[in-house]
């Protein structure tokens, strides 16, 4: 089954690193990476164990969210991919 889940990747600059955000599975879901590369590769496994967690336990996985991203005013829902 494909799931479209977001992943939310911030830099932090009092951590050094970029912090990943799984919005959907609520504010324990997070990991880190050093890299962008290496934030996003631990937030898919994050939600892969996640997943795997809720089915396992047959917990109903949450409902994705549909974002709408704007920039400096601009929104043109064609110009972005969420999942």
């Amino acid at each position: 089954m494909n799931h479209r889940y977001s992943i939310l990747i911030q830099w932090s600059n009092e951590d050094q690193k970029y912090i990943v955000s799984l919005p959907e599975f609520g504010s324990y879901a997070h990991t880190h990476g050093n890299s962008y590369e290496e934030a996003l590769k631990n937030g898919q496994e994050v939600l892969d164990l996640l997943i795997e967690d809720y089915q396992a336990r047959n917990k109903p996985l949450p409902k994705p969210s549909h974002l709408k991203v704007t920039v400096e005013g601009y929104s043109d829902p064609k110009s972005f991919v969420t999942s």
